[in-house]
């Protein structure tokens, strides 16, 4: 089966990845930059986590997307919703954490939307998984 709906996500999500990954690099250059660590710089930490914190949920979420678009367990509907509010709760919480000193209603929503994407997805493809050991 071909996947539509996981790669349109995936690749809005790499694009955001990429800002912030260029949000660290740029901090990385000039003189007195650190080229390792935030160099004790708030805002390089808040950019190093704001990077490192897509990282560490935004793989396994789009593996379990595509995981559901391709077994056909979910209606395209429920695909672009999930997607959709990962998006919006990536960029949210990215703008927040790596763009503003201080966004709280950003960086809660958009962690929110990011746990509920997770437990949704986890939860659908537990289900799925265990229906089909199951038959």
């Amino acid at each position: 089966m071909l996947l539509t709906i996981t790669p349109l996500y995936a690749g809005l999500l790499g694009l955001l990845y990429f800002a912030l990954t260029v949000r660290v690099v740029r901090g990385r250059v000039g003189k007195g930059a650190p080229s390792l660590g935030d160099g004790d710089d708030p805002a390089m930490f808040r950019a190093i986590r704001g990077h490192a914190n897509f990282n560490e949920y935004v793989p396994l979420i789009l593996l379990m997307l595509g995981f559901l678009e391709a077994g056909g367990a979910c209606a395209p509907w429920l695909l672009h919703t999930l997607g959709a509010a990962l998006l919006i709760g990536r960029i949210g919480h990215g703008i927040a954490l790596s763009f503003t000193d201080n966004w709280p209603l950003g960086r809660a929503g958009g962690a929110l939307l990011t746990f509920l994407v997770l437990l949704v997805t986890a939860l659908l493809c537990a289900w799925r998984g265990l229906a089909a050991m199951l038959v």
